[in-house]
Protein backbone atom coordinates (compact mmCIF):
# COMPACT_ATOMS: atom_id res chain seq x y z
CA UNK A 1 0.00 0.00 0.00
CA UNK A 2 1.13 3.62 -0.55
CA UNK A 3 1.53 5.98 1.75
CA UNK A 4 -1.50 8.12 0.42
CA UNK A 5 -3.64 5.08 0.96
CA UNK A 6 -2.73 4.16 4.41
CA UNK A 7 -3.12 7.87 5.32
CA UNK A 8 -7.08 8.45 4.16
CA UNK A 9 -7.80 4.91 5.24
CA UNK A 10 -6.22 5.79 8.97
CA UNK A 11 -8.01 9.26 8.62
CA UNK A 12 -11.07 7.60 7.58
CA UNK A 13 -11.29 5.34 10.06
CA UNK A 14 -10.04 8.00 13.02
CA UNK A 15 -12.99 10.24 12.00
CA UNK A 16 -15.63 7.07 11.46
CA UNK A 17 -15.40 4.96 14.10
CA UNK A 18 -16.75 7.30 16.40
CA UNK A 19 -19.55 9.04 14.68
CA UNK A 20 -22.31 7.05 14.09
CA UNK A 21 -21.90 6.62 10.38
CA UNK A 22 -20.00 3.45 10.31
CA UNK A 23 -16.57 3.23 9.54
CA UNK A 24 -15.93 -0.27 8.70
CA UNK A 25 -18.93 0.67 5.56
CA UNK A 26 -16.62 3.64 4.81
CA UNK A 27 -13.43 1.69 4.61
CA UNK A 28 -15.33 -0.91 2.21
CA UNK A 29 -15.84 2.19 0.21
CA UNK A 30 -12.71 4.01 0.15
CA UNK A 31 -11.29 1.52 -2.17
CA UNK A 32 -14.18 0.99 -4.02
CA UNK A 33 -14.61 4.35 -4.91
CA UNK A 34 -11.00 5.31 -5.27
CA UNK A 35 -10.52 1.98 -7.48
CA UNK A 36 -7.50 0.62 -5.29
CA UNK A 37 -7.47 -2.79 -4.25
CA UNK A 38 -9.22 -3.58 -0.96
CA UNK A 39 -7.45 -3.43 2.32
CA UNK A 40 -7.83 -6.16 3.45
CA UNK A 41 -9.37 -7.37 7.24
CA UNK A 42 -5.45 -6.93 8.98
CA UNK A 43 -5.55 -3.22 7.75
CA UNK A 44 -9.07 -2.81 8.99
CA UNK A 45 -7.89 -3.89 12.22
CA UNK A 46 -4.77 -2.21 12.46
CA UNK A 47 -6.48 0.96 11.97
CA UNK A 48 -9.24 0.04 15.04
CA UNK A 49 -6.54 -0.21 17.16
CA UNK A 50 -5.22 3.01 16.48
CA UNK A 51 -8.93 4.28 17.17
CA UNK A 52 -8.92 2.17 20.42
CA UNK A 53 -5.81 3.84 21.59
CA UNK A 54 -7.18 7.53 20.80
CA UNK A 55 -10.34 6.15 23.33
CA UNK A 56 -8.02 4.94 26.05
CA UNK A 57 -6.05 8.18 25.75
CA UNK A 58 -9.37 10.62 25.76
CA UNK A 59 -11.14 8.62 28.47
CA UNK A 60 -7.94 7.72 30.70
CA UNK A 61 -10.09 8.16 33.75
CA UNK A 62 -12.87 5.97 33.31
CA UNK A 63 -9.72 3.58 32.15
CA UNK A 64 -7.60 4.04 35.63
CA UNK A 65 -10.96 3.55 37.52
CA UNK A 66 -11.08 0.38 35.78
CA UNK A 67 -7.51 -0.31 36.25
CA UNK A 68 -8.06 0.42 40.01
CA UNK A 69 -11.34 -1.36 39.65
CA UNK A 70 -9.56 -4.57 38.81
CA UNK A 71 -7.79 -4.46 42.10
CA UNK A 72 -11.09 -3.99 43.72
CA UNK A 73 -12.63 -6.96 42.20
CA UNK A 74 -10.80 -9.44 42.99
CA UNK A 75 -10.78 -8.42 46.79
CA UNK A 76 -14.67 -8.77 45.79
CA UNK A 77 -15.48 -5.47 46.33
CA UNK A 78 -18.20 -5.30 42.92
CA UNK A 79 -19.64 -1.98 44.04
CA UNK A 80 -16.80 0.18 43.51
CA UNK A 81 -17.64 2.15 40.34
CA UNK A 82 -14.54 0.80 38.56
CA UNK A 83 -15.04 -2.90 39.27
CA UNK A 84 -18.59 -2.54 38.16
CA UNK A 85 -18.05 -0.58 34.88
CA UNK A 86 -15.67 -3.22 33.96
CA UNK A 87 -18.54 -6.27 34.61
CA UNK A 88 -20.33 -4.04 32.37
CA UNK A 89 -18.17 -3.71 29.51
CA UNK A 90 -17.52 -7.47 29.79
CA UNK A 91 -21.29 -8.48 29.75
CA UNK A 92 -21.70 -6.24 26.46
CA UNK A 93 -18.60 -7.59 24.70
CA UNK A 94 -20.01 -10.77 24.92
CA UNK A 95 -22.41 -11.05 22.55
CA UNK A 96 -19.74 -9.30 19.59
CA UNK A 97 -17.26 -11.75 21.13
CA UNK A 98 -19.49 -14.65 20.13
CA UNK A 99 -20.80 -13.32 16.57
CA UNK A 100 -17.42 -12.34 15.30
CA UNK A 101 -15.90 -15.88 16.54
CA UNK A 102 -18.80 -17.43 14.80
CA UNK A 103 -18.05 -15.48 11.58
CA UNK A 104 -14.47 -15.76 11.15
CA UNK A 105 -14.00 -19.78 12.04
CA UNK A 106 -17.29 -19.90 9.03
CA UNK A 107 -15.15 -17.60 6.85
CA UNK A 108 -18.23 -15.53 5.89
CA UNK A 109 -16.60 -11.95 6.46
CA UNK A 110 -15.77 -11.60 2.94
CA UNK A 111 -19.37 -12.40 2.22
CA UNK A 112 -20.52 -9.08 4.14
CA UNK A 113 -17.84 -7.15 2.12
CA UNK A 114 -20.77 -5.68 -0.19
CA UNK A 115 -21.28 -2.04 -1.18
CA UNK A 116 -24.87 -2.76 -2.22
CA UNK A 117 -25.30 -3.85 1.63
CA UNK A 118 -23.36 -0.82 2.81
CA UNK A 119 -25.43 1.56 1.50
CA UNK A 120 -28.90 -0.35 2.59
CA UNK A 121 -27.45 -0.05 6.06
CA UNK A 122 -26.56 2.90 5.97
CA UNK A 123 -29.85 4.05 5.63
CA UNK A 124 -32.13 1.34 7.81
CA UNK A 125 -29.65 1.79 10.56
CA UNK A 126 -29.75 5.86 10.46
CA UNK A 127 -33.71 5.99 10.62
CA UNK A 128 -33.41 3.71 14.00
CA UNK A 129 -31.15 6.15 15.07
CA UNK A 130 -33.35 9.04 14.45
CA UNK A 131 -35.98 7.53 15.94
CA UNK A 132 -34.18 6.64 18.50
CA UNK A 133 -32.56 10.13 19.70
CA UNK A 134 -35.91 11.98 19.04
CA UNK A 135 -38.50 9.93 20.56
CA UNK A 136 -37.63 8.04 23.34
CA UNK A 137 -36.82 9.53 27.10
CA UNK A 138 -33.52 10.77 28.12
CA UNK A 139 -33.66 10.51 32.17
CA UNK A 140 -31.05 7.76 32.65
CA UNK A 141 -27.01 9.10 33.29
CA UNK A 142 -24.16 6.98 32.93
CA UNK A 143 -23.70 5.30 35.96
CA UNK A 144 -27.08 4.34 36.12
CA UNK A 145 -26.19 1.49 33.37
CA UNK A 146 -27.74 -2.14 34.37
CA UNK A 147 -25.71 -5.37 33.53
CA UNK A 148 -29.16 -6.33 31.59
CA UNK A 149 -28.87 -2.75 29.58
CA UNK A 150 -24.91 -3.45 28.90
CA UNK A 151 -26.20 -6.58 27.65
CA UNK A 152 -29.07 -5.63 25.17
CA UNK A 153 -26.40 -2.31 24.21
CA UNK A 154 -23.68 -5.78 23.72
CA UNK A 155 -26.39 -7.56 21.77
CA UNK A 156 -26.90 -4.41 19.40
CA UNK A 157 -23.09 -3.83 18.85
CA UNK A 158 -23.19 -7.69 17.60
CA UNK A 159 -25.18 -6.35 14.79
CA UNK A 160 -22.66 -3.77 13.87
CA UNK A 161 -20.53 -6.46 12.74
CA UNK A 162 -22.63 -6.02 9.34
CA UNK A 163 -20.85 -3.32 7.26
CA UNK A 164 -23.01 0.23 7.32
CA UNK A 165 -24.54 -0.44 10.42
CA UNK A 166 -21.91 1.38 12.64
CA UNK A 167 -20.83 -0.21 15.77
CA UNK A 168 -20.99 3.63 17.56
CA UNK A 169 -24.09 4.25 15.93
CA UNK A 170 -26.23 1.36 17.02
CA UNK A 171 -25.09 0.94 20.92
CA UNK A 172 -25.55 4.63 21.13
CA UNK A 173 -29.28 3.73 19.85
CA UNK A 174 -29.72 0.93 21.87
CA UNK A 175 -28.55 3.33 24.90
CA UNK A 176 -30.83 6.49 23.58
CA UNK A 177 -33.60 3.84 23.69
CA UNK A 178 -32.91 2.88 26.95
CA UNK A 179 -33.08 6.61 27.82
CA UNK A 180 -29.51 7.85 28.58
CA UNK A 181 -28.30 10.94 27.98
CA UNK A 182 -26.37 12.29 24.42
CA UNK A 183 -23.00 12.21 25.93
CA UNK A 184 -23.57 9.40 28.17
CA UNK A 185 -24.66 7.20 25.82
CA UNK A 186 -21.41 7.89 23.74
CA UNK A 187 -19.11 7.23 26.54
CA UNK A 188 -20.48 3.79 27.11
CA UNK A 189 -20.76 3.47 23.53
CA UNK A 190 -17.18 4.78 23.22
CA UNK A 191 -15.91 2.14 26.51
CA UNK A 192 -17.22 -0.36 25.36
CA UNK A 193 -15.55 -0.26 22.01
CA UNK A 194 -11.87 -1.24 24.39
CA UNK A 195 -12.69 -4.86 24.35
CA UNK A 196 -14.45 -5.33 21.29
CA UNK A 197 -11.30 -4.14 19.51
CA UNK A 198 -8.54 -5.95 21.51
CA UNK A 199 -10.49 -9.19 20.73
CA UNK A 200 -10.26 -8.49 16.93
CA UNK A 201 -6.89 -7.08 17.33
CA UNK A 202 -5.71 -10.24 18.90
CA UNK A 203 -7.64 -12.99 16.86
CA UNK A 204 -6.03 -10.92 14.05
CA UNK A 205 -2.65 -10.69 15.79
CA UNK A 206 -2.79 -14.22 15.90
CA UNK A 207 -3.40 -14.66 12.24
CA UNK A 208 -0.50 -12.47 11.34
CA UNK A 209 1.97 -14.36 13.49
CA UNK A 210 0.76 -17.65 11.81
CA UNK A 211 1.64 -16.18 8.33
CA UNK A 212 4.05 -13.46 8.73
CA UNK A 213 3.68 -10.52 6.72
CA UNK A 214 6.84 -8.49 7.45
CA UNK A 215 6.67 -6.16 4.61
CA UNK A 216 3.40 -4.72 6.08
CA UNK A 217 4.24 -4.17 9.88
CA UNK A 218 5.83 -0.16 8.95
CA UNK A 219 1.94 -0.29 7.26
CA UNK A 220 0.33 -1.38 10.17
CA UNK A 221 2.44 0.69 12.58
CA UNK A 222 1.44 3.90 10.40
CA UNK A 223 -1.65 3.33 10.60
CA UNK A 224 -2.09 2.91 13.95
CA UNK A 225 -0.26 6.32 14.76
CA UNK A 226 -2.42 8.30 12.05
CA UNK A 227 -5.89 6.60 13.44
CA UNK A 228 -5.28 7.37 16.91
CA UNK A 229 -4.38 11.09 16.35
CA UNK A 230 -7.27 11.70 14.00
CA UNK A 231 -9.78 9.47 16.39
CA UNK A 232 -9.02 11.90 19.72
CA UNK A 233 -9.82 14.74 17.49
CA UNK A 234 -12.73 12.91 16.64
CA UNK A 235 -14.09 12.07 19.70
CA UNK A 236 -12.93 15.61 21.26
CA UNK A 237 -15.64 17.05 18.30
CA UNK A 238 -18.30 14.58 19.22
CA UNK A 239 -18.65 14.91 22.85
CA UNK A 240 -18.59 18.56 22.46
CA UNK A 241 -21.24 18.59 19.69
CA UNK A 242 -23.77 16.19 21.90
CA UNK A 243 -23.76 18.09 25.03
CA UNK A 244 -25.83 20.92 23.05
CA UNK A 245 -26.95 19.11 20.08
CA UNK A 246 -28.30 15.56 18.50
CA UNK A 247 -27.71 13.12 16.15
CA UNK A 248 -30.03 14.47 13.30
CA UNK A 249 -26.57 15.59 11.32
CA UNK A 250 -25.22 12.35 10.94
CA UNK A 251 -28.46 10.90 10.50
CA UNK A 252 -29.34 13.14 7.51
CA UNK A 253 -25.21 12.39 5.79
CA UNK A 254 -26.05 8.75 6.54
CA UNK A 255 -29.45 8.92 3.75
CA UNK A 256 -27.74 10.98 1.48
CA UNK A 257 -24.56 8.26 1.15
CA UNK A 258 -26.70 5.24 1.28
CA UNK A 259 -29.07 6.65 -1.40
CA UNK A 260 -25.57 7.85 -3.73
CA UNK A 261 -24.46 4.39 -3.27
CA UNK A 262 -27.70 2.47 -4.32
CA UNK A 263 -27.99 4.72 -7.56
CA UNK A 264 -24.42 4.11 -7.83
CA UNK A 265 -25.07 0.44 -7.81
CA UNK A 266 -27.99 0.30 -8.90
CA UNK A 267 -28.11 2.67 -11.74
CA UNK A 268 -24.61 2.95 -12.98
CA UNK A 269 -23.88 -1.15 -11.94
CA UNK A 270 -20.93 0.49 -9.57
CA UNK A 271 -20.24 -1.72 -6.29
CA UNK A 272 -17.25 -4.29 -7.02
CA UNK A 273 -14.71 -4.49 -4.94
CA UNK A 274 -12.09 -6.03 -6.87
Amino acid sequence: MTLLQITVLAAVQGITEFLPISSSGHLILVPAVAGWPDQSLVMDVAVHVGTLAAVVIYFWRDVWAMTRGLGMLARGRRRDPGAKLIVLLVVGTIPAVVAGGALKFAGLEGVLRSVELVAWTIIVFGLVLFVADRFFLRVRRFDQITWVQALCIGIAQAIALVPGTSRSGITMTAARMFGFERPDAARFSMLLSIPTILAAAILEGAELVANPQPDMLGQLGIAILMSAAVGVLAIAGLMAWLRRAGFTPFVIYRLLLGGALLTWVYVYGGGSLS
